[in-house]
């Protein structure tokens, strides 16, 4: 059993929690994922590891409450446990080498693309985080990102924060008023992931993206979470999560990911009609 230490809710539907697996915490780097369950009955799902304190042992990850498992995980209190908690998983990300790195964030996916933007700092690199959400209300870790971005822009849809736009018109402003970057980090929905490497592909621009396709096992075992990467299945569970994004098949990933929303929908309303349940 792994017990949460500490619980932050960052935006109505996004929350942090930090997990006692000292394992993980002494193992673990940017880019990598660990793979729960809430309990013996629960199914699993991969969550990026958002931070480590190695000295305490714990491990820090956040998640946005979009079906019925990270329901029922953000039920769970601080001093409650949670049955599986398994990693680090997946291939951390390379980031050694670089000097001047943009990394672009996504709503939730902002989680994923903070660790990536401190280790770059604590490398020596010039960071540039672009970071969007579709309004102020939704917008998380923008301290955290503040403290490790040498320059940090903040894009809404709806111009409640920031400026009014999206992290695309933002990224080749930059290109176009002069900014060379070494390599561009896009974390995100895949709509956004996809039109961030079309911008970086006209301006030959290396481009990392950090795929979350569907996942059981985490050890390529099952199949689910394959990817058409340059013409080849690849799994992102063994062979990333990160990949050129040039060469991702971006429109079958989400053509995948949309497979078994139904399904997932069903089982969403089903939790909540049992937690009302329980408080009535």
């Amino acid at each position: 059993m792994y017990r949460i230490v500490k619980k932050e809710v960052l935006n109505p539907t996004v929350s942090r929690m930090w997990i006692d697996a000292r394992p993980i915490a002494e193992k673990a780097k940017a880019g990598q994922f660990i793979i729960l369950r809430v309990d013996k009955d629960g199914e699993r799902i991969p969550l990026t590891v958002a931070g480590t304190d190695k000295e305490k042992g714990l491990v820090e990850i956040i998640y946005q409450v979009v079906g019925a498992t990270t329901m029922e995980l953000n039920q769970k209190k601080e001093g409650e446990s949670l049955e599986d908690f398994v990693g680090p998983l997946g291939k951390p990300t390379e980031l050694e080498g670089y000097r001047n790195v943009c990394v672009i964030g996504g709503g939730a996916g902002c989680a994923i693309a903070l660790p990536e933007a401190k280790e770059l700092h604590q490398l020596g690199a010039r960071v540039t985080s672009i970071v969007g959400f579709r309004n102020k209300d939704l917008v998380i870790l923008e301290k955290d990102f503040q403290q490790c971005s040498d320059n940090f822009v903040r894009m809404s849809d709806d111009g409640s924060w920031g400026e009014k736009g999206l992290v695309t018109k933002a990224l080749e402003d930059l290109i176009q008023k002069g900014e060379k970057f070494d390599c561009v980090i896009a974390i995100g929905p895949l709509v956004m992931m996809k039109f961030v490497c079309e911008v970086t592909k006209k301006y030959n621009i290396k481009t990392i993206c950090s795929m979350n396709p569907i996942m059981i096992d985490g050890t390529g075992m099952c199949g689910c979470c394959r990817v058409m990467v340059g013409g080849k299945m690849r799994f992102a569970c063994v062979d990333g999560p990160d990949f050129d994004g040039h060469e991702i098949d971006f429109d079958s990933a989400m053509m995948r990911n949309t497979m078994y929303r139904p399904w997932e929908r069903k089982k969403y309303e089903e939790t909540c009609h049992l937690f009302e349940k329980e408080v009535h």
